[in-house]
């Protein structure tokens, strides 16, 4: 039998792409175990799927990792195909969508097995499996096909993350990465699950808000030799809720600084937990290299905070984050979610307010803005019908479920086609700080500037009809465009979809 184990990354990001951190820490067990993996990221391969037609030949099984979202489209596009080309080839599918809804997925006729929760330990079983062609029904954590029957086996526990295995960056083509977003970066996770329990998030359904977390000295080692190992210039940090601990941050901070890192960093964490680090705390941050808080606001409407149980928030605590953020030289970033049930036109007002308010009081801190995406696993999907969702009831219906143009029951036609050009007018209005190299002539950089003024006129009237300066900005970014990595983003987008993108 063959040791090779094929991996294939759906598109998720276009100029923003790095390494996907999940296959990168199922790949270590299976590295030690002696078996070879070829990894193939759609985001940078020219015709992937050729290549991994051409791979699987030889290997033992096909792997796949995904979410909720557009990554489906490529999931089932890769699967039909390796099965059209043999129907008994193993297709495996982890990742978080198959986590959230293990039967509905299996379900699909082009997957033969899922991976749910933690893969690292599972996915080396499920090969081990396959390469003795041995039953897997002793395999926990995972669900596979016997004759047409779906079988599901006993939950695998969760282990701590200081238990799992480093990631194989090395199988990581980052100058590929950097080619396509103009820096070298990566993702780094140094802890898992987050305390609360906001009502639109997935992460209790697959960690069960049992925050725990690495060292501080073992985060300094790894992601010190990490950036210098390959030349990365930043590190993002991927855990839900960097500051659940504020002693192990200061620690970190401290570390990296006596270990002269010459890395940037930037984390995500609550606002409750950033405005009790005091300016000193992070003054320290910011010279251990973190350069960018980001922090879920969700809604300038005390009633909309209500319903997405975040009563552990407060504003005062977000004016607080973004003066002492900005003082220590670390920029503030929030993000809102738009379309929540129970929000109307006076609570998306209350939101704009908000937002425009922190941006003119704390120039420096910026907005990122989605809208309301009811994904699986989250708490207000236990009673969907109340609010009138219909949840898919197919893999492949999951396919158009982003924020990017998500439609709802409460927002279709006209208000969400409002809804947009308002998001696009916000990202006009204020600066925003991409993870890719900005490429635009200082000409282009200016004349952009010189829309933010008008924006922000709209914005403070709610004014949104003939939008020539969103008309006039496209056509800047079409004439700007050729000097960018190529980047098919239509790959993200649905076939057919009444959303504006």
């Amino acid at each position: 039998m063959s040791k090779k184990v094929v991996f294939f990354f759906p598109s998720f990001a276009s100029t923003d792409a790095t390494a996907p951190l999940g296959l990168l820490a199922v790949a270590t067990p299976l590295l030690r175990a002696g078996y070879s993996i070829r990894l193939i990221d759609s985001t940078i391969t020219p015709n992937y799927k050729k290549r991994v037609l051409e791979e699987v030949k030889d290997a033992l099984c096909l792997g796949i990792s995904l979410v909720t979202g557009p990554m489906i489209r490529e999931t089932a596009e890769i699967a039909r195909a390796v099965k059209e080309w043999n129907p008994d080839f193993p297709v495996i599918l982890g990742g978080w969508h198959p986590s959230l809804l293990p039967k509905q997925t299996l379900e699909a006729e082009y997957i033969d097995i899922v991976v749910k929760g933690q893969g690292e330990d599972a996915l080396l079983d499920v090969v081990q499996h396959l390469e003795n062609r041995a039953p897997m029904d002793l395999v926990p954590g995972i669900g596979f096909k016997r004759d047409g029957r779906l079988i599901f086996t006993t939950e695998r526990p969760l282990r701590p993350i200081i238990e799992s295995p480093p990631k194989a960056y090395h199988i990581a083509d980052f100058d590929a990465y950097q080619r396509m977003c103009g820096r070298r970066w990566a993702m780094y996770i140094s802890s898992l699950a987050c305390p609360y329990n906001c009502a639109y998030c997935t992460n209790a359904g697959v960690y069960g808000r049992k925050w725990n977390a690495l060292p501080p000295e073992q985060f300094v080692e790894e992601t010190v030799d990490l950036t210098r190992r390959y030349g990365l210039e930043l590190l993002w940090v991927v855990d839900d809720n960097f500051l659940v601990d504020l002693d192990r941050a200061r620690l970190i901070a401290d570390g990296l600084v006596r270990a002269g890192a010459d890395f940037r960093w930037s984390i995500q964490a609550t606002t409750n937990l950033t405005s009790r680090l005091s300016i000193e705390d992070l003054k320290l941050l910011r010279r251990s290299g973190l350069q960018q808080i980001c922090q879920g606001v969700d809604s300038g409407s005390e009633k909309i905070l209500k319903l997405m149980n975040k009563r552990f928030q407060n504003f005062e605590s977000i004016h607080e984050t973004a003066r002492r953020c900005l003082a220590a030289g670390i920029r503030p970033s929030f993000n809102i979610i738009f379309a929540y049930p129970g929000e109307g036109p006076k609570e998306r007002r209350e939101t704009i307010d908000f937002m425009m308010d922190i941006c003119r009081r704390y120039p420096g801190a910026e907005f990122w803005t989605n809208i309301f995406t009811p994904y699986p696993g989250a708490p207000i999907m236990e009673h969907p019908e109340e609010f009138g969702i219909v949840v898919p009831t197919s893999f492949e219906g999951w396919a158009d479920f982003f924020p990017r143009y998500t439609v709802l029951p409460w927002l279709r036609g006209g208000e969400h086609r409002r809804l947009q050009v308002m998001r696009d007018y916000l990202r006009l209005a204020f600066d925003r700080v991409p993870i890719g190299a900005d490429t635009r002539s200082r000409s282009t950089r200016l004349l952009q500037k010189s829309f933010s003024f008008p924006a922000r006129w709209r914005l403070d009237r709610d004014i949104y009809g003939l939008p020539v300066e969103l008309w006039l900005n496209d056509k800047l970014k079409q004439k700007t465009a050729a000097a960018k990595p190529a980047v098919d983003a239509k790959r993200l987008e649905p076939a057919t979809s009444g959303a504006a993108c």
